[in-house]
């Protein structure tokens, strides 16, 4: 058998209906349309969300809040969470992403100073706070800002 040689199955494909022609076919006369209305003209839609007049839905639900264009979403990782790594360890997004602290490799990344750290560690990470930034060198292991950004 080859390729040019195949057909498909009876009943696999049917026929477009023709509306509009004649009575015998049964989409004659208004072609399936059924009798006047906005529906039955050509070019006649109705808009997504119109409800015949009747104050839409997302008009009539009650609305609050704001969300800002500018928000950053900062994923947060705590110093203590860092002590799951070992000695001399390097720590950036890749890594943290694969130990399941962050929900995105690529996303920013800060550290805060919740909890301590007890291991020498390099941190990569695109901001921390300045009691968490002490808090590492201190533990002596040395943070990287701004290179968890590629």
């Amino acid at each position: 058998m080859k390729l040019n040689e195949l057909n498909s199955t009876d009943g696999a494909r049917k026929d477009r209906k023709r509306k509009g022609q004649g009575n015998g076919s049964g989409n004659g006369k208004t072609g399936g349309r059924g009798h006047k209305g906005q529906k039955s003209r050509s070019g006649g839609k109705v808009a997504r969300g119109f409800e015949g007049g009747q104050m839409p839905l997302i008009r009539r639900v009650p609305k609050r809040g704001f969300t800002p264009l500018t928000d950053n979403d900062l994923q947060v990782v705590n110093l203590g969470q860092l002590n799951a790594f070992d000695n001399g360890a390097t720590v950036d997004a890749a890594v943290l992403f694969d130990a399941g602290l962050v929900r995105s490799a690529v996303a920013p990344i800060k550290l805060l100073a919740s909890g301590d750290l007890t291991k020498k560690v390099t941190v990569s990470v695109t901001t921390a706070s300045a009691s968490a930034a002490a808090k590492v060198t201190a533990a002596g292991g040395t943070l990287n800002l701004a290179a968890a950004e590629a």
